[in-house]
This record gives structure tokens, sequence and C-alpha cells, in this order.
């Protein structure tokens, strides 16, 4: 797979999106990206990712696996942690799916050529305009970046994206590039208000961009046993100049 130029849908009412969110705090804007941008990347998150295993370490601090790491802790070892980290999410925060880090693996050099870094480039350009156009937030700089690949049993516990860490943190994005989903799946994106009801979810979409701004309770529900095909989504922050 060559690169293909990444390209917004040239029809989308950034007025409406931006009075949305001005209003609510959140958007979705459906059809964000041109029909052949959409397929180019759903099929580049379908079939040419080496994926990375990314869950709450005992540390309480993420822990991302590549794959000769998972190989070389054997597969008991990594089932142990596994388990500690879902004991631990029951009375804590817990996360597990697939992922693969867009902005870690473009300055390490991570996969030379892949048509992904093309991904990353655009994040900062177009997307990072497109957003700063919605959201108001002229102190918008950049966009960090993961893909996100969830199976069945993959979630993300209750939290709020705020931490030691993420004072630069402030708007949340999630673009959906999955295919297919059924709503009794799972894999919802929810927000939650403080008496832990469920005030907003959004399933799995096609081509669709949500934002959201920080903080905000939210989940991800996790994929039932029998969901047919992954949930597959582009997700990050866009930051101000940070650190």
């Amino acid at each position: 797979m060559s690169q293909a130029p990444l390209r917004l849908n040239p029809d989308l009412d950034i007025a409406a999106a931006a009075a949305a969110y001005r209003r609510d705090g959140w958007v979705q804007v459906p059809d964000i990206f041109t029909p052949e941008t959409a397929g180019f990347l759903a099929e580049l998150l379908e079939a040419r990712i080496d994926w990375d295993l990314a869950f709450q370490g005992e540390d309480g601090r993420p822990a991302v696996l590549g794959r000769k790491e998972i190989v070389g802790q054997g597969e008991a070892a990594l089932q142990q942690r596994l388990r500690r980290m879902m004991t631990q999410a029951g009375s804590g925060y817990g996360f597990l799916y697939l992922a693969y880090p867009l902005i870690t693996a473009y300055l390490a050099g991570r996969d030379p050529g892949h048509p992904v870094h093309g991904l990353t480039e655009f994040l900062n350009a177009d997307f990072v305009r497109l957003t700063t156009a919605i959201t108001g937030r002229t102190d918008i700089v950049k966009a960090d970046g993961q893909l996100t690949r969830y199976r069945p049993g993959d979630f993300i516990g209750l939290h709020n994206d705020v931490g030691s860490e993420a004072s630069d943190r402030l708007v949340a994005y999630t673009l959906g590039l999955t295919r297919q989903w059924r709503a009794d799946w799972g894999g919802q994106l929810l927000f939650h208000d403080a008496a832990g009801d469920v005030i907003r979810g959004h399933a799995p979409r096609w081509n669709t961009l949500t934002l959201f701004s920080v903080p905000q309770y939210h989940s991800v529900a996790p994929v039932a046993a029998y969901a047919q095909a992954p949930r597959l989504s582009v997700v990050g922050w866009l930051r101000n100049a940070g650190r």
C-alpha cells in the first residue's frame, strides 16, 4: 500500500460543528474524510499495522509491549500481569487494547517508509487547523495520537484525561474507522456524571470525528465476546505548546 493523499471532506459544515461544540463542549462530525481517504485509513488499520499491546501497568503507568517483548516474557507471565491489571481495575483504573503510538514511532524512525507516518504529519497540519476552527481554541498547536484496535474484552475504565503529565491536553479526539458495528457488541464511548450514570454514549462509527473538551469523565465499554469485527480508531489529544 503506497501513501495516498489524506483529504478532509470538502463539504464539512464547520460553522455548524463549531456552534455545537461551543454549546455542548463536544461534537460529532460525520463523513470527516473523503470516501477514498477513509477507505485508505481503514485498510491501513485493518491489515498493515504491527500492533503493540497497551494496558495499565503495575506501577500505575501505561505499559506498552511490542511483539518481541511479548514473546520475550512468555504467555504465562503476560497473562499473570493482565490478571493483576483486571483486579486493580475493579477498584481503580485499567485499560487493555492494541495500539500503535504515532508520535513515538515517527520520532524514533520505527517502520521507515510506512504510510502510517503520513497520517502523523496530517494530524499536525490540516487536522490541527480544522479542529482549531471547530473548537475555537487558538492555543492548540499540535496533536498527539495513537491507532487503536479493540478486540473482545478490550476496554478503558473511567477517567477524565487529567493527570500530572497531562497539563497541556485541551481537547480529546477520536477518528472512528470502524466499518461495521452492532450496538450489543459494546465498545461505546461513554460519558458519566458524578452519580455514575451514563449521560451520553457513542457507538463505534465509520468515518466520524468526535471532539470533546478536557476534562470530562468517560470510559470505553468492554467489547463483547461475540463481536464479529474490530473496533478501529485514531485517538489522542489536541495540545498547547506545553513542555
